[in-house]
């Protein structure tokens, strides 16, 4: 055996020298993906089969891709790795370079989705509507129409008789008239226009599928539609199409990724070989276990059984606090007690369904001192300093961007105001131009000569920094922009607020050096797809840190140990997810996700009462934990220490002083204290987890234990769509429900069209 195989095992081994033709690995979590991915392109360059320019090897983040190139380069040096990306990034490479011949301009600005949001409401101005709905249907309509590549007209036949389905189509058309006036695609447009400019232009596409001799997909079961046919056509003319995915970790279903490419690829390619690998080298058996009972649920999969060598390890654990603080609380005791015994923070991460339930956490973490960072919520770049300053980088690089100009036009103020904008909008509209133009060309707008002033100086600096970017490096540009333009002013109020938005910006400076430091010769278009196209993922750095963070967010990573927390219905699974079986699949998926995502040491978490939807209410054991019970059996703790009970009693134990109640001494023993004085003993409790269950898995009856509604009902109305019975009045004639999206309805019993789940 080689130098270059000896570190596989025999599974894997034969997908990496089965270089010719169509082939479908089925990775499962954990067992050895990238190190199949690299060793194949390695082993490919060894054999003399492509150059490293002729191999495309596509990724789902930026970090994933960095870190398959670190990879080759410690096994075949230095060579052209720019076509190991993410599929974006692919088609940004392909659209900038062969763009024009579908009418795009090479220096195109990337829409974020907040800036797709705003054109979006703008188009929706535009055209004299004013129903809120029509713009959150509009909003969904024209992401779900790119995501399956149809243009307006299609779409709207595809689903003729929805109601304002015309509507929004005509708001899709003026939106994309707004895009093509700035010259900017959003994330959709950069897979749509790349996949038209393939299928319309042939010499592009016979070009390009020549060229890319393999072809190689990680993370193949979250493609969508038109991501699986740009990679179809891009590996048609040689045919050696190499993809890498787990079906069992399909979750990104609510963005359009298509489950059924990685289940129908042995249809589509009827030549293809597939290989699986079940093999886990992250996690210990115990976790395994639990992956493998809840998945097991799924009727669509393809099946695998992940196992491992390794021992057993310690068993899960599953902890029932009384309210959500008390989750927070156990998980920052715990940590607390692993860093004092020599564990490191970032060995620990605490995963939810949704942003929403990290706030108790952030409050019991900063108590403890215990350091950590929110991720798959509001990003570095997504702050209003750090976006005004790309704005000023974008319209360098994008003069015809309207949206990054009228951003930053007053910003510092400039005594430049929205009725002056208007003029300026106005005037480009009549004229054909862009608002740079119509800044460039003042003088004609019907503003006073102070006003013309103002924007003309604007327009001179702007016109400055065009002209130093076609020689300044990157990073240079950036200072000169903070420093002429003065944006720092904009923030220096003295506040401790101005004073984190000033340390941003050093913190973006800094960013920006290191991304000259390891790509020296990238110009502003470069560092902007990167910023642009950049993912949670991307921001999680080797720092000494706890990762709170959506399931979602960290899907390809792992860490020693993980709190999955929120076990409850109606979080996970979410309600909305539980009104058909493929979305449940999905769920329980997410949740296969996150246990896998364990090494060492899995807890299970929920709180018996919660603050959610602007009330507390009490909740029902997730699904998912009666699921996973013949694995976590008899032997697990369910687990009381350390907690206040809430309801009337204070903690006042072991524990440090803290919000619940008064510093006490320590007794070595969680102790309750009523109100009345009278205290009591609270053992850790060890009994079956059945027991438990069978214990918590129903809701309290009504008061009217013989009416057909009871608290902790999932229902479902016409109207608001699933929710869950919260309180009942009147003896129970009105209902309360809890509706995701639209909080709490009281409703009357007898009349209200609800259907219990």
């Amino acid at each position: 055996m080689d130098e270059l195989l000896d570190k596989l095992n025999e599974d894997q081994i034969k997908p990496v020298c089965d270089t010719e033709g169509a082939v479908l690995v089925l990775a499962g979590a954990g067992s050895g993906k990238t190190r199949v991915l690299t060793s194949r392109i390695a082993y490919i360059l060894r054999e003399c089969k492509a150059k490293l320019s002729q191999i495309l090897a596509i990724t789902f983040t930026n970090k994933a891709a960095g870190e398959m190139k670190e990879r080759l380069s410690s096994v075949i040096g230095d060579g052209d790795s720019r076509w190991i990306c993410t599929i974006h990034s692919m088609c940004v490479k392909i659209l900038r370079e062969y763009g024009e011949k579908a009418g795009i301009k090479p220096n195109f600005s990337i829409y974020s989705e907040t800036e797709r949001a705003n054109v979006i409401k703008k188009a929706f101005h535009e055209l004299d509507y004013d129903d809120e709905k029509l713009l959150k249907s509009a909003k969904y309509h024209i992401g779900n129409a790119k995501m399956l590549g149809l243009d307006p007209d299609q779409y709207a036949r595809k689903n003729r008789g929805e109601r304002g389905i015309d509507d929004a189509m005509r708001i899709y058309e003026r939106y994309d008239e707004h895009l093509r006036k700035n010259n900017a695609l959003d994330f959709d447009d950069l897979l749509l226009q790349t996949l038209r400019l393939l299928r319309r232009d042939e010499e592009t596409r016979d070009y390009l599928s020549d060229k890319f001799r393999y072809v190689l997909v990680d993370e193949f079961q979250d493609t969508n539609t038109v991501q699986y046919e740009i990679i179809k056509l891009l590996s048609g003319k040689h045919g050696n199409l190499f993809a890498v995915g787990d079906d069992d970790q399909s979750i990104y279903g609510w963005r359009g990724a298509e489950i059924e490419n990685i289940l129908k690829f042995d249809k589509d390619f009827p030549q293809a070989k597939i290989y699986k690998l079940e093999r886990n080298y992250r996690s210990t058996n115990g976790i395994l276990k639990l992956a493998n009972c809840i998945i097991k649920n799924n009727a669509v999969r393809r099946g695998k059984q992940l196992w491992t060598s390794a021992g057993d390890g310690e068993k899960p654990v599953y902890y029932q606090a009384e309210e959500e603080a008390g989750e927070a609380l156990f998980a920052a005791r715990t940590i607390s007690d692993a860093v004092a015994r020599g564990a490191k923070y970032s060995d620990f991460a605490v995963l939810m369904r949704m942003n929403a339930l990290t706030r108790s956490y952030e409050q019991e973490f900063t108590k403890y001192g215990i350091p950590y960072k929110v991720f798959g919520g509001f990003k570095f770049f997504e702050r209003k300093e750090i976006k005004d300053i790309l704005a000023y980088l974008r319209i360098i690089s994008n003069p015809y961007d309207n949206e990054a100009l009228e951003r930053i036009i007053n910003v510092p103020r400039r005594g430049i105001g929205a009725k002056t904008i208007e003029t300026m909008y106005s005037y480009a509209q009549s004229e054909g131009y862009s608002l740079y133009d119509a800044a460039v060309d003042c003088e004609n707008l019907a503003l006073p000569k102070g006003t013309r002033d103002k924007i003309r100086d604007f327009a001179n600096l702007i016109r400055d920094f065009i002209l130093s970017s076609v020689e300044m490096p990157v990073a240079q540009l950036v200072r000169v922009v903070l420093a002429q333009a003065d944006i720092r002013a904009a923030y220096d109020d003295g506040s401790d607020e101005g004073d984190g938005k000033l340390a941003n910006i050093d913190e973006f400076i800094a960013s920006v050096d290191d991304f000259c430091r390891l790509n020296p010769q990238a110009t502003l278009d470069e560092y902007l797809n990167q910023i642009t196209l950049s993912s949670d993922l991307d921001e999680m750095d080797e720092g000494e840190y706890v990762t709170i963070a959506t399931i979602h967010a960290v899907k390809g990573l792992e860490f020693p140990t993980v709190f999955i927390c929120g076990l409850e219905d109606g979080i996970m699974p979410s309600s909305r997810s539980t009104e058909d079986g493929r979305s449940e699949e999905e769920e329980r998926r997410l949740m296969y996700v996150a246990i896998t995502r364990a090494k060492e040491m899995l807890y299970l978490t929920r709180s018996k009462s919660r603050y959610l939807y602007g009330r507390r209410d009490l909740t029902v054991p997730s699904r998912f934990l009666a699921e996973l019970a013949p694995e976590l059996g008899d032997a697990v703790a369910v687990k009381t220490p350390y907690y206040y009970a809430g309801n009337g009693r204070k903690f006042v134990g072991s524990y440090k002083s803290n919000s619940y109640g008064d510093e006490e001494k320590s007794t070595g023993r969680a102790v309750y204290s009523s109100y009345d004085g009278v205290e009591s003993d609270v053992p850790v409790a060890k009994s079956s987890f059945k027991a438990a269950w069978n214990a918590q898995k129903k809701p309290q009856p009504a008061a009217d234990a013989g009416g057909k509604y009871k608290v902790g009902m999932r229902v479902r109305h016409p109207k608001f769509g699933v929710g869950m019975i919260v309180a009942l009045k009147n003896d129970g004639k009105v209902v309360n429900v809890a509706f995701e999206g639209q909080g709490i309805k009281e409703l009357a019993a007898a009349l209200a069209p609800l259907t219990v789940l």
